[in-house]
């Protein structure tokens, strides 16, 4: 065993230069979108500084210090709160809409998304779980029944708000630590096939997701309307050429392309550092995922090893869905680029998983 006060600095860098260049692009993204709704251009950046960035290295300094094992002790009831405060946000007294959609809890003076906190909790919770089960994974009724139960829980919450793309990345998570469990290939199949299914039933319950379906199978339908956002960001990636305009050349952060410090700030960082910035991105994520999984190819026990396997295929799923997203080669899902989007209640929780794994890393095995 590796010395227990020997964390992976490897990873712990590349998540720090994650979290440095997200915020320089916020500070850049941002600039015409913060004047124009709260007169200040820095607003953002000010905000992800100091109620994102700060309190996350807080978060991950803890949550590195804190032996893994302390995560498999509260595992159910710290999926059980999660799962209470996703009820809570119909709550009118505690919930509240944006942009139509019930995803914010208020609770005093904080206010989080309690999606962000399950992506945590569900990881934790279903290691805790799958290491328990053993070879009851393999086991039809003892396994897959039980693991699609609650998924079916958590699926039909997130639906209610509606929030399909945290509901697709926290499948992928979930599919990926039952599948490293010893879960049976044949289950797997199944559950994909019947996804594609439920899949396609999701996108026709609503107009907007069958519109956004419509608008990636046809990207020029209605430049103006439903496909203004992907046109937008196609056109800055485009612009971007090889090297880019030059950091903080964008024009289309200029009240052009919608959410340009959210869920669309890899077409900014496309236009502005180019297709050598964009792709030098990617490979960071890249090596962030093979120094996870090598993590968890080491790990000590099933338990750390399933929760680092949950906490890369997290980051790596989202980031990759956001990128794929606004680069037009899927549907618009609306979720943030980890660890460079604005949100500071996303970066708390992902700096927290970063810990964790980080705790993980110091008990690996040598062999």
């Amino acid at each position: 065993m590796l010395k227990d006060n020997q964390i992976d600095k490897k990873l712990l860098y590349t998540i720090l230069t994650l979290l440095i260049f997200g915020l320089v692009m916020i500070a850049s993204a941002g600039i015409s979108y913060s004047r124009s709704r709260f007169g200040d251009p820095y607003y953002f950046f000010k905000h992800q500084l100091f109620y994102g960035m700060m309190p996350g290295i807080i978060v991950l300094y803890i949550t590195q210090k804190i032996n893994y094992n302390f995560w498999k002790k509260i595992s159910l009831p710290f999926f059980i709160l999660s799962v209470v405060f996703l009820i809570l946000v119909f709550v009118p007294e505690f919930g509240s809409k944006v942009y139509g959609a019930s995803r914010w809890l208020k609770l005093g003076i904080f206010s989080f998304q309690p999606a962000e906190m399950l992506k945590l909790s569900i990881i934790i919770y279903l290691a805790a779980w799958l290491e328990s089960r053993s070879e009851k994974v393999k086991d039809f009724y003892e396994g897959l029944i039980p693991f699609l139960i609650i998924i079916g829980l958590i699926s039909f919450l997130l639906i209610k708000q509606p929030d399909v793309g945290t509901l697709g990345v926290i499948i992928l998570i979930s599919i990926s630590i039952f599948f490293v469990s010893g879960a049976k290939i044949s289950h797997m199949l199944l559950m994909g096939v019947s996804g594609i299914a439920i899949l396609g039933m999701i996108i026709k319950m609503e107009a907007y997701r069958m519109d956004r379906f419509l608008v990636f199978l046809h990207p020029e339908l209605d430049p103006q309307g439903i496909g203004y956002q992907i046109n937008q960001a196609l056109l800055a990636i485009g612009t971007g050429g090889f090297f880019g305009v030059g950091l903080g050349h964008s024009l289309q952060k200029f009240n052009y392309l919608p959410e340009p410090v959210g869920d669309s700030i890899f077409a900014i960082i496309a236009e502005e550092t180019g297709w050598l910035g964009a792709s030098l991105l990617i490979f960071i994520f890249v090596y962030l995922s093979i120094r996870g999984l090598k993590i968890a190819k080491k790990a000590p026990d099933n338990f750390s090893k399933f929760i680092a396997v949950g906490i890369i295929a997290w980051i790596v799923f989202q980031a990759f869905i956001n990128i794929a997203a606004i680069s037009g080669l899927i549907p618009l899902t609306g979720i943030p680029l980890p660890f460079i989007s604005y949100g500071g209640t996303s970066l708390i929780f992902l700096m927290a998983g970063a810990g964790i794994i980080l705790n993980i890393s110091k008990y690996v095995k040598n062999n």
